[in-house]
């Protein structure tokens, strides 16, 4: 089924989040995974939590917040490395097909565009790094709006944007979170399931279920 937009999340479904930490994995020893998905939940948590209470605080600051309780919490990670991972987040890798789908995409005469959480600077760094500039109609901060997905408010910047209906939107997202809240709001719905995890949130998508971005 052709659509006329592709939405895509960044942060897990275009840019891998963990890559900071592998690229430190040596110094970090044994516990920097740990770190790695502690860091990862609490900056979303606090996305979360921010949306609920009717707050904003820029998505960077977040992520600087997660990463000092996850070293909290994993105390046998070298805390010297601070710096150099939220340095390295700033230019997180892609995996590896995204280049070649967004392309595909854009040849097929849809518009591309990122939704996602991350603020404006974080975003271009990210596409600049990864050397996909050129491949997107749009990149979506919701530094526009100041609220955190899943806000109906943050899908509609797509509708807005395009000036199209939610029925017209694909959505992928790696986050079932993010897939249901897009599902609610009107979006055709794809989860990218890397990691395999069971499905949740039963009553709100996904209209596909895959595995990485090639089966799109």
């Amino acid at each position: 089924m052709q659509f006329k937009t592709y939405v895509f999340d960044a942060y897990g479904t275009l840019f891998d989040v963990h890559s900071a930490v592998r690229k430190y994995a040596d110094t970090l020893g044994p516990d920097g995974q740990r770190l790695s998905e502690i860091w990862r939940t609490k900056q979303l948590e606090y996305s979360w939590i921010r949306t609920l209470m009717g707050s904003y605080t820029d998505f960077w600051r977040l992520t600087e917040e997660a990463l000092d309780y996850a070293f909290g919490v994993v105390p046998g990670v070298d805390k010297s490395c601070r710096d150099k991972l939220l340095e390295a987040y700033w230019t997180l890798d892609c995996y590896p097909e995204v280049p070649e789908i967004l392309a595909k995409l854009r040849e097929s005469g849809a518009h591309v565009a990122i939704l996602s959480n991350g603020s404006s600077d974080m975003l271009a760094a990210a596409v600049e790094s990864a050397h996909l500039g050129g491949l997107f109609d749009a990149v979506l901060s919701v530094d526009a709006i100041k609220t955190f997905k899943t806000a109906p408010d943050v899908y509609r910047m797509v509708t807005d944007t395009f000036a199209i209906a939610p029925a017209e939107v694909s959505f992928q997202s790696s986050n079932r979170w993010d897939i249901a809240g897009a599902h609610k709001f009107g979006f055709h719905t794809v989860w990218i399931n890397r990691a395999g995890l069971p499905n949740e949130y039963q009553n709100y998508g996904p209209a596909r279920e895959i595995g990485n971005l090639t089966e799109l």
